[in-house]
């Protein structure tokens, strides 16, 4: 299947696929909260939408489209600069892009997981992508007056993903006493029982290595008696990026006044005959590698260390 980004002439997203790092999971002690697998691969889930520049912004409280101030960084245009299009404290980036997913699919687009901001909060929306003709916007909204918010340059204030249309709806959610599954049940006993005993293990015995503190089992994907159900357990999401292509000449896409939604500027920068990558710049690109060799180690530790408890 193919996700595809439709570029007007002078569209230049910074879009690559999300990282699983986070600064302040970073900070942790022996930087732990990377053994929570659910939350690095949800950190992963997806793409992630950058700002080619540094934007500083506050709200004075007031509903209007003049009560959010906006101070750009670095050299921005109608595209790469945010604005203030709705009122009611949000503050809009532009998404310089036309997305396509297959048929029944649509794009859930959001802020980044697990990446709180201090006074801003991003908002979410899903979007029927397979039809639609519209640009959209990336909102996040001011929890707080007279507080500056600060967004980096190469920061990603985007966050987006695929989602089948019809799955939700397709689920029959219902309620089931636990002893009706005695396998499940005698299952979650057992690691019960192997969790109050590891606890209390440690508390008497603190153990001196990384590795001995904690049980693994989830992140193996193993029961707590060491058995598999699924033979497609994941450990890491290898998303793919965005293929560029030359650019040469083109004749653009309409202007698309009318969207409903929100209504990307075209630039009146012609495009460069040159491919476009996902981050611009050397800089940038040793950055990425960087952070994805990090990835990379950090996954290979956590293996190495369930490995060794894995039951022979």
């Amino acid at each position: 299947m193919e996700l595809i980004c439709y570029l007007h002439p002078g569209w230049r997203p910074l879009i690559r696929p999300a990282s699983a790092r986070r600064g302040w999971m970073d900070d942790t002690p022996e930087s732990f909260a990377y053994r929570c697998l659910p939350l690095s691969i949800a950190n992963a889930h997806g793409w992630e939408v950058a700002t080619p520049v540094a934007v500083e912004a506050w709200w004075d409280g007031g509903a209007g489209t003049d009560a959010v101030n906006i101070q750009v960084e670095g050299d921005a245009d109608a595209v790469t600069a945010p604005a203030s299009i709705f009122g009611q404290g949000v503050l809009s980036f532009h998404i310089a892009g036309l997305f396509r997913t297959p048929p029944g699919w649509n794009l859930w687009v959001g802020g980044p997981p697990n990446q709180p901001k201090d006074g801003i909060g991003a908002l979410s929306g899903v979007i029927e992508t397979d039809w639609s003709p519209f640009t959209f916007t990336m909102n996040w909204r001011f929890t707080r007056p007279h507080h500056r918010v600060r967004f980096e340059a190469n920061e990603a204030i985007a966050f987006l993903f695929p989602v089948e249309r019809a799955a939700l709806e397709s689920f029959q959610p219902r309620f089931a006493p636990l002893e009706s599954e005695p396998d499940l049940q005698a299952s979650f006993y057992d690691w019960s029982r192997s969790r109050e005993a590891f606890h209390h293990e440690m508390a008497r015995n603190p153990p001196q290595k990384p590795a001995d503190k904690w049980q693994k089992h989830y992140y193996r994907g193993v029961d707590s008696a060491g058995r598999s159900y699924i033979d497609d357990h994941c450990t890491k999401l290898h998303t793919k990026s965005f293929t560029s292509y030359a650019l040469g000449t083109s004749a653009g896409l309409p202007g698309m006044t009318g969207c409903p939604i929100a209504h990307i500027p075209a630039s009146a920068e012609e495009p460069r005959p040159a491919n476009l990558p996902a981050l611009t710049g050397a800089g940038e690109i040793q950055t990425a590698v960087l952070e994805e060799l990090r990835e990379s180690l950090i996954s290979a530790v956590a293996a190495i260390d369930a490995l060794r408890t894995r039951p022979s």
